[in-house]
């Protein structure tokens, strides 16, 4: 039988969703909360892979059971007893045999948050700039994202992929009061690419390249040309989507 788990995380503690030898993972703490309740290894795949710092309002991951789940509310209740106050379970579902969390996976939805203002309550949870950003510069470098659909510039290197093509569907930046927030939605996202393009748009926003620049960045089709990496902790994965069907 196959389950999709449906989470959320604050990442700040952890070093990324991967479990790993030498680092705690968001995977590693799941995959031992289950084994401890239903008394059996279990194997999680993930949605999306996040680094380490990085958020998740919505995550989901794929797992398999020999038999049927009795009470699914009751393994959710039972895994968020056990498992850390910054991981929560939302819902176990049943799916089908071949289904797979991440290739079933329609598209993500990632929010790059930023504070103009020292806030205690969004430690760890936002990144804080001063308030110096053209705001309007960095819209025209997001609306160019819809246009171009190879990321390689914007890519970790070494990383094992067949291509560097995304479709993104949405790419813009709002601001709300204190808070400046970069909304950006693809079919798939390469390892990095939302805090490279995050970092490089903001070197548009304090005029350091100029829109034609990031284009001609994104064509180079070079990490190196790329800006560095906008801090982890101000990005959050906050939707995976499925077909309607899938999850019921």
């Amino acid at each position: 039988m196959r389950y999709f788990l449906e989470f959320s995380y604050r990442g700040t503690a952890y070093n990324g969703w991967q479990k790993q030898n030498n680092a705690l993972g968001i995977q590693q703490v799941l995959e031992e909360a289950f084994a401890k309740i239903l008394r059996m290894p279990v194997e999680l795949t993930g949605s999306s892979r996040t680094d380490a710092g990085v958020h998740a309002e919505q995550q989901f991951a794929h797992f398999d059971l020999p038999d049927a789940v009795a009470d699914a509310d009751l393994l959710v209740y039972k895994l968020n007893a056990l498992i850390p106050k910054d991981i929560a379970v939302q819902r176990i579902l049943s799916v089908g045999e071949e289904v797979h969390s991440r290739f079933a996976a329609t598209h993500r939805k990632y929010e790059y948050r930023i504070t103009y203002q020292k806030n205690p309550f969004l430690t760890d949870l936002a990144t804080q700039m001063r308030r110096n950003l053209d705001v309007a510069l960095m819209n025209e470098a997001a609306a160019l994202l819809l246009v171009h659909n190879d990321f390689e510039s914007f890519s970790k290197i070494h990383t094992n992929v067949n291509n560097f093509r995304c479709t993104i569907t949405e790419s813009r930046w709002a601001e709300s009061g204190e808070m400046l927030v970069f909304h950006v939605k693809a079919n798939r996202f390469l390892r990095g690419m939302v805090r490279a393009l995050v970092g490089t748009m903001l070197e548009v926003g304090r005029h350091k390249i100029s829109v034609s620049d990031f284009e001609q960045i994104i064509l180079s089709q070079n990490r190196k040309n790329a800006g560095a990496q906008a801090p982890a902790e101000g990005l959050f994965l906050v939707e995976v989507g499925y077909p309607d069907a899938l999850l019921i």
